[in-house]
Parts: C-alpha cells; sequence; structure tokens
C-alpha cells in the first residue's frame, strides 16, 4: 500500500511539473521539450522480460497485460513524431495552441482524456476474441472498446471523447480504427487542437513479452494540413495492478493552475 502510495503521490508531481514545462518552438511548430521525461516511479515496476510475445489459443498475439505509460503523448505529442517531423498544423489551430492555458486543459478539470493522449499512470488490456477494452487508471478511471466482430462504424454516431473503435489483425499487428469524436478534448497538455473530422488509426504490436509498441496515424483535415504519424512505446508493468482514481471526487489541483506557462509554449 505504501509503494503504490508512494507512486501515486510522484506521479501526480510528474503531471504538474509537465504543465509548466516549455521551450522555444520551431516555425510552424509548437516544439517538444526534448523527448519526454522517465516514470520514475514506474521504473521498479518494468517487466525484465525479453522472451518471445505470448499468443492467446487462437494463434493472435496477446496483448494482454498491464502497459506503462509513454511520456511522449503527456506533454507535447509531437515529441512523439519522426527526428526532423513537424506537426503539420493549420494556422488557426496554432494560434489557438499558443492561446491556451493550463488551467483550461479538460484534462486538468477531471474530463476524459481522449485519444491518443496517455495520463503518467498505467492501462491495462484486456483481450478476447471479440472484444479489447483498455482499462485507463489515470484521471477518470475510464475505458476504451474495440469491436473485434467485423462490425463497421454507426452510420449515425453522436460525438464522443473516446469516439467508436473497431480492430482488426494484420499479420501479427493490431489495427485499430476509430471515428465519432468530439472536439472538446486536447491531444496534450499543450494544447493543440482537433475538430470533429478526426480519425485515428492506431497500430499495436508486441514485438517480446516485456514490450508493446504503437503508431498512431491522426487525419484531421478541419485542424492539420495532412495526416501525420506518431510513435510510442510501453513497457510490460509487474507485481502491480491498476489503482483507483477519481479526480471528479476530489480535484484540488486546478486552483494552483495559475501560470501562462506549459510544455511547448513560447512566450
Amino acid at each position: 500500500m505504501k509503494k503504490d502510495l508512494a507512486r501515486s503521490i510522484v506521479t501526480t508531481l510528474f503531471v504538474a511539473a509537465v504543465l509548466i514545462l516549455f521551450s522555444t518552438p520551431a516555425p510552424g511548430q509548437v516544439q517538444a521539450t526534448g523527448g519526454g521525461v522517465a516514470m520514475t516511479s514506474l521504473e521498479h515496476l518494468k517487466s525484465k522480460s525479453s522472451g518471445p510475445a505470448p499468443r492467446t489459443a487462437d494463434g493472435k498475439p496477446d496483448l494482454s497485460g498491464l502497459w506503462g505509460p509513454d511520456p511522449h503523448f503527456m506533454g507535447d505529442f509531437s515529441a512523439a513524431l519522426k527526428p526532423g517531423d513537424v506537426l503539420p498544423l493549420q494556422p488557426w489551430a496554432l494560434k489557438l495552441t499558443k492561446e491556451r492555458l493550463p488551467k483550461d486543459d479538460p484534462n486538468a478539470n477531471c474530463l476524459p482524456a481522449g485519444v491518443p493522449r496517455m495520463a503518467p499512470y498505467p492501462w491495462k488490456v484486456i483481450q478476447t476474441p471479440k472484444l479489447i477494452v483498455f482499462l485507463m487508471e489515470g484521471n477518470m478511471h475510464t475505458y476504451r472498446q474495440i469491436f473485434m466482430d467485423g462490425r463497421g462504424h454507426p452510420k449515425d454516431m453522436d460525438p464522443t471523447w473516446y469516439g467508436d473503435s473497431t480492430g482488426k489483425w494484420e499479420g501479427n499487428t493490431l489495427v485499430v480504427d476509430t471515428v465519432g469524436f468530439n472536439d472538446k478534448f486536447w491531444f496534450d497538455s499543450s494544447g493543440h487542437p482537433h475538430t470533429e473530422k478526426l480519425h485515428v488509426i492506431e497500430r499495436y504490436r508486441r514485438p517480446d513479452s516485456g514490450h508493446l509498441e504503437f503508431e498512431v496515424t491522426i487525419d484531421d483535415p478541419g485542424a492539420y494540413t495532412k495526416p501525420f504519424t506518431l510513435f510510442g512505446h510501453s513497457p510490460l508493468m509487474v507485481n502491480t495492478e491498476i489503482m483507483e482514481y477519481f479526480c471528479v471526487e476530489n480535484n484540488q489541483d486546478i486552483s494552483h493552475i495559475v501560470g501562462t506557462e506549459k510544455a511547448g509554449r513560447a512566450e
């Protein structure tokens, strides 16, 4: 219990640190601050295994497990681009990103993070042949459902925070197609926006037993001039479980978020 409490305290402090970091952006881009910050509070929980990835009874890669977060998907998700790439922001989206303040971040106000944003807490994959579920410990203790039964997206969807996700296997890669997002969440704490035209394609691979790799392609013609792809990885967590975390019940941090600086923002 004490080590879980310590983990929660340290990771919460990390969130505060991410909100106040900033750096000088390249032209046309809100630049990341050097490739992310290690989740030091989770380091001792990472699996040391490098054996072959497990498989399910039907021969598919087994992505089940408790996974650590990738810090590139928190403070400024442009850190997850390939080196040299920049976010293809439309002018209005770049202007809005620069104007947004940390205290106005929906995630800081206990609203869902959306896709592909992560919190500095573990997340869990539950895999069945017809349905894969992501359980997120952080913020609202939320979840995503990925339907694997061959269905298409509903024809008339109400926009939601996590959209509607369908999945399929392409060899050893899980491909997740998600549409139907609202435009309320921020991609990261730097305030990168999106519109309801957002279409996200995620590709997940488990190269060995201890690691999960993923690519996230963002296609939003309402806010970006072309699609772009982010790259991330998550380590397998052992000897722990996701904990209850209800931001909505006791959020005392928002009154302390009073600055104008944030990750990736210039003066």
